[in-house]
Formats: structure tokens, sequence, C-alpha cells
């Protein structure tokens, strides 16, 4: 695999990683109301996502910094976009 097919790559899976990571959260966020114990359901979320995350950067990187690079510009992507379509949702329902 060459070098530009592997970067590409690399911030294609970071954009699942981002992907996993706040539709997790957004998960999160919409179950925590009804929990009774929100809390709990927060910090469990958050170990589950975070080791996901890291052990996904870490299994991309491969002691290469560009393709870690990638990986994370890729994370960030998607959370602009996340972002994005958060604050679309947020506008539509002002009253």
């Amino acid at each position: 695999m060459n070098e530009t097919s592997a970067l590409t790559l690399a911030g294609l899976v970071g954009m699942a990683l981002g992907a996993f990571f706040f539709l997790g959260l957004w998960w999160t966020i919409q179950k925590a109301v009804s929990s009774k114990r929100p809390a709990l359901l927060f910090l469990g979320s958050l170990l589950l996502r975070m080791s996901m995350a890291l052990a996904g950067f870490y299994v991309v990187g491969h002691a290469d910094w560009q393709r870690l690079l990638a990986c994370l510009l890729g994370f960030v992507v998607t959370r602009f976009i996340a972002l994005r379509i958060t604050r679309a949702q947020e506008v539509s329902h002002a009253p």
C-alpha cells in the first residue's frame, strides 16, 4: 500500500472513531435523561468511548506520526460535523 492510500485510510478510520465517539456521547445524553443513575452511565460511557478511541489511535498510528496525525484529523473533522448537525437541530427546535 502506498503512502497516500495509507494516510487516506488512517483519516477514514479516524472519522469512524469520531463517529463512534460522538454518537456514543449523543446516545448517552439521550439515555441519561431517564436514567436512575446518570452519573454512572456517563462514567461508563466515557470509559468505553475513550478506550475505544485510544485503542483505535494506537492501532492506526503504528509508530508512524503521519498516520496518527491523519487519524486525528479525521476525528476532529467528525467533531466539527457533529457540532454542525447538533446546532442545526438545536435551532430548528427553538420557539
